[in-house]
């Protein structure tokens, strides 16, 4: 674990902060953007210089407001369903992934199509058609309604395979001894949380098939750490990320599991000043949909109200990049 400190400058005239105990600011790294996100905003960018405006978006990019509005200043044009998408414009699907119709729908319909889908989500994609294939019925761990979880369920045939959200879930499953099985999670569940589940499935199922390594991913699980990391020096820690970030919700979980109060927080703005009325030190990270832009938009705000002590804690260091898709490539 690796520490940088710097001293923030005073916002306001020093008489008016002289009565107030410095804030000491622990910022979580790795924190923010991830290698799937960077590849998708990427992809809608590139998309917009090679095929002008508008490019169709099916779904948001990334859960994250502030990102998308920049994308729609673009020219991007987001759509909840293909039927959305007008005949011969370009789609970009969401680095979520999408159920496997989607796609074969846009050919159908002679559409130019581009696939942001998060190449860690594409593995598990490839994992479930091939226990499919295999014959097995997928056990998938994930949040009902995730677009995630509907586009790797949507890769094989309805009937192969059964959310399970929870233990209580677990103990519920009613399979037949001789049943084939298996089981994948989804990318940006509780590190913690998952590794309870799995093991109730392999207790309950003693032969059931699982992948090698985890399927929840690395940045899932790096920013996990950082916060563990920094959450019991803290009073309070505040997670940058949008209501319907997965990863940004299990961030504020991790922290409180730790006993650390949380708070979720989409920008600098909503931040009440009487929550740090008794904080002495503050945590702070990002999921991984949330800019760094925003991480110093809320550092400027806190600095409007106490004189700031800046310490990164630093985990690990990420150094990952996904292939953009052949068509923006050649």
């Amino acid at each position: 674990m690796t520490t940088t400190t710097t001293q923030s400058p005073a916002a306001l005239p020093q008489e008016s902060k002289a009565a107030l105990v410095p804030l000491k600011l622990l910022i979580a790294a790795p924190r923010g953007f991830c290698a799937g996100v960077d590849r998708a905003i990427e992809i809608v960018e590139r998309a917009l210089g090679q095929f002008g405006e508008p490019v169709y978006v099916r779904h948001e990019i990334v859960h994250n407001r502030f990102v998308v509005d920049g994308l729609k200043d673009k020219g991007a044009i987001f759509v909840e369903e293909l039927d959305e998408v007008p005949d011969g414009k370009p789609v970009v699907f969401s680095a979520h992934g999408v159920p496997k119709d989607i796609p074969a729908t846009a050919t159908q319909r002679g559409l130019e199509w581009l696939d942001a889908t998060c190449p860690l989500v594409s593995k598990v994609h490839r994992q479930a058609e091939r226990h499919a294939e295999a014959g097995r019925h997928i056990l998938f761990v994930g949040h009902k309604g995730h677009p995630e979880v509907i586009g790797t369920m949507g890769q094989v045939a309805e009937g192969s395979i059964t959310l399970v959200e929870t233990l209580e879930d677990v103990a519920a499953l009613d399979f037949p001894e001789s049943t084939p099985l298996a089981f994948l999670t989804q990318t940006t569940l509780s590190v913690d949380d998952t590794r309870e589940i799995v093991a109730a499935l392999r207790a309950r199922f003693p032969e059931i098939s699982g992948p090698r390594a985890e399927d929840i991913c690395y940045a899932t699980s790096n920013r996990q750490a950082a916060v563990k990391a920094i959450a019991e020096r803290c009073d309070l820690l505040l997670v940058i990320g949008a209501p319907n970030s997965s990863n940004s919700l299990r961030l504020v979980e991790v922290a409180e599991r730790e006993g650390t109060p949380a708070r979720l927080i989409q920008r600098g703005s909503e931040i009440d000043p009487a929550w740090l009325a008794e904080v002495k030190t503050l945590g702070l990270t990002a999921g991984a949909s949330a800019p760094e832009l925003l991480v110093r938009e809320v550092v400027d705000r806190l600095r409007e109200w106490r004189v700031v002590e800046e310490e990164t804690v630093t985990t690990t260091v990420e150094k990952m990049v996904f292939k953009l898709p052949r068509q923006l490539t050649d």
